[in-house]
């Protein structure tokens, strides 16, 4: 089979793209600039690269023409998070998977979205930031209605990731201290984003498997305290992560956005769990084996 990778040169793209070429399946990443470095690094690695973007209709379906699966991931406009690029942009991609006849769509998502985000105290209320969950399930629920032969939406807990730099949700730590609203009992679900890619080649290769599935994605369960610790260790220096106000992260640097949604798991947690992924045999990376391998 060959298989479109939308995002190829981003996080979860990437990881789907690399973990398909290493069990031989042909990959078509769908790139915006065939001349940046990553895109080369993929190139390099045997991937066809195919020019193209979310906003055109037709640029996607000229890449997916005679491609047998697809790795859907779109986003939103950074810009203009309160628009609907996202669904705009996903539904763009499922029209041109159906449009060109392809049989198996793997769909990344967020844990939680749909029933989950619906049913939890205060949503109904409107306690919660709506629009963000909203699309993220109306692009789910176009995947699972696209009247594709096999299809899976992953639902990916936190990236273990967002800690390699800067990120929306904990800002700058380079200074040893993490920006986070995140009460000090909360567990976080953390997910290292090459496990991403695993469960979608995984999911490509082994039809069936997680055919007409939702998986939520999990691989360690940490409160802020427990990361912090595990980074002062792996990398030797002093890393905490102060328990902090709304108000207090806002002010530090993090988005309302953030701080909500935040707040929304401080008080309600969320669906993804280790033991989930293990039991329907997917890998999974604990947080300080992830942290040795990539900030050591």
């Amino acid at each position: 089979m060959t298989v479109l990778v939308i995002g190829a040169t981003g996080n979860q793209g990437g990881a789907t793209a690399r973990a398909l070429l290493d069990r031989g399946v042909p990959v078509r990443a769908l790139v915006r600039d065939t001349r940046s470095d990553k895109a080369q690094a993929l190139q390099e690695r045997g991937a066809e690269l195919v020019t193209g973007d979310l906003d055109d209709a037709a640029s996607l379906l000229a890449a997916a023409e005679g491609a047998d699966g697809l790795f859907s991931i779109p986003f939103p406009d950074v810009s203009n998070l309160a628009g609907d690029t996202e669904m705009t942009r996903g539904r763009n991609v499922v029209e041109a998977a159906r449009k060109a006849g392809v049989s198996h769509v793997v769909h990344s998502s967020v844990s939680g979205a749909g029933e989950f985000h619906r049913t939890q105290p205060g949503w109904a209320e409107g306690r919660w930031e709506k629009h963000y969950w909203e699309s993220k399930s109306a692009v789910d629920e176009a995947v699972r209605t696209g009247g594709f032969e096999h299809w899976t939406v992953l639902k990916p807990a936190t990236f273990m990731e967002n800690l390699t730099g800067w990120s929306y949700i904990f800002g700058d730590w380079s200074d040893g201290t993490i920006i986070t609203g995140f009460a000090a009992d909360t567990r976080i679900p953390w997910i290292a984003v090459d496990d991403i890619g695993e469960a979608a080649a995984i999911a490509f290769t082994e039809p069936g498997r997680l055919d007409g599935m939702d998986v939520e994605l999990a691989g360690e369960m940490l409160t802020m305290t427990e990361t912090a610790e595990i980074l002062s260790e792996v990398t030797g220096r002093a890393v905490s992560a102060p328990v902090l106000t709304p108000q207090e992260a806002v002010e530090r640097g993090m988005l309302p956005a953030m701080v909500n949604g935040v707040e929304r798991i401080n008080a309600n947690g969320t669906p993804a769990r280790p033991e989930h992924v293990r039991a329907l045999g997917l890998p999974t990376t604990d947080f300080r084996t992830w942290a040795r391998r990539t900030l050591a």
